[in-house]
């Protein structure tokens, strides 16, 4: 990134979103630095779009395109791939209307028929051909999933979920909890297919835990489900483990994104332990960190809270068996509320 700007404005323009006083800084911007790209962190109508890069005479990428360009790279499922490809799909539909418009124009008359008109609807037929082909295959995998889910029911095999912020660091704490190796990257939505693993608690029992795709404020409504899988399985979830990158500057901004996703998904009655990650950033060892009662940078947080919490650093493994001893807690209870539940 070469340069940031900023606009507050009442009401974005139908046209081009900003201002013109904003669009002629953009120009002089331009020849100062010869930016290539500008990408604007909100969704833009194909029309602003259009208009900006006409404009501009650059690439214009907006808040939905940017994720699903970084959702394209991290999925390595094929139900993720597909997700990805439909939503990259249903984006492109109406900018591939706006972008043969000019062309329709020539084509207004009657009998006509003008060749812009002409390769707009052979393109959308074939938008739409792969679209519903890709809807297929999708419901087939959900389909399969479902199966697998019903038989991990019936073996009353309970199921924790990590949820978080993306970069929160729940692939870490995934492969310290399961002794695995995930991949783990200092990247945004490196995590986007669910990953399971059993996993045994020190007195026997026996649990799945999953980790999931990292959530982001102002989710784009169109890749909702490229998270279907990952909202499958927080639905299923026993309990609920909220990672939280307890260093980061916004950390309390983003519990309440967190917070209010799983309330918009009806999860917000699920149990849930908040784990404040990333300790070993501010203590120098894991006695520190057990001898810690209170974390003094929380006081004036909004949105963080030190109750029903545990502290712990995934990357140093410092607090794993603290947080191990609190799923045993949670996961007896819940069983013992079960079995109450059947005896009635």
């Amino acid at each position: 990134m070469v340069g940031k700007l900023i606009q507050k404005l009442d009401m974005p323009s139908p046209a081009h979103y900003i201002g013109k006083g904003k669009i002629d800084e953009l120009r002089n911007l331009k020849e100062e630095i010869q930016y290539d790209t500008v990408i604007f962190d909100d969704d833009l109508s194909p029309r602003q779009q259009r208009n900006l890069e006409e404009a501009l005479g650059v690439k214009v990428v907006d808040r939905t395109a940017l994720i699903l360009d970084i959702f394209a790279k991290h999925a390595q499922t094929r139900e993720g791939q597909l997700q990805v490809e439909l939503a990259q799909h249903q984006y492109l539909l109406p900018r591939l209307v706006g972008q043969w418009s000019h062309l329709e124009r020539l084509g207004g008359g009657i009998g006509t028929r003008g060749p812009g008109e002409s390769q707009l609807e052979t393109d959308r037929r074939l938008i739409n051909k792969r679209i519903n082909r890709l809807k297929h295959e999708i419901e087939e995998i959900r389909q399969h999933r479902d199966l697998y889910r019903k038989h991990r029911r019936t073996r009353g095999m309970p199921v924790v979920a990590l949820v978080g912020y993306t970069n929160a660091g729940k692939s870490t704490l995934f492969n310290a909890l399961s002794k695995a190796s995930m991949v783990v990257k200092e990247d945004l939505f490196s995590t986007l297919d669910p990953v399971t693993r059993r996993l045994t608690l020190p007195e026997g029992q026996q649990f799945l835990i999953t980790d999931t795709v990292g959530f982001i404020h102002k989710l784009p409504t169109l890749l909702i489900a490229a998270f279907q899988a990952t909202l499958e399985e927080l639905s299923e979830a026993n309990l609920l483990l909220h990672v939280v990158d307890i260093i980061h500057k916004n950390a309390s901004y983003q519990c309440l994104v967190v917070e209010k996703i799983l309330q918009e998904l009806n999860l917000s009655d699920k149990p849930r332990v908040t784990v404040f990650n990333k300790l070993d950033l501010a203590v120098g060892s894991e006695e520190e960190l057990e001898r810690l009662t209170t974390i003094p940078f929380l006081e004036g947080q909004s949105g963080l809270s030190s109750k029903n919490t545990v502290l712990i650093s995934a990357a140093k493994s410092w607090g794993i068996n603290k947080l191990l001893e609190v799923i045993g807690c949670y996961l007896s209870d819940s069983l013992v509320h079960n079995m109450m539940a059947q005896n009635k």
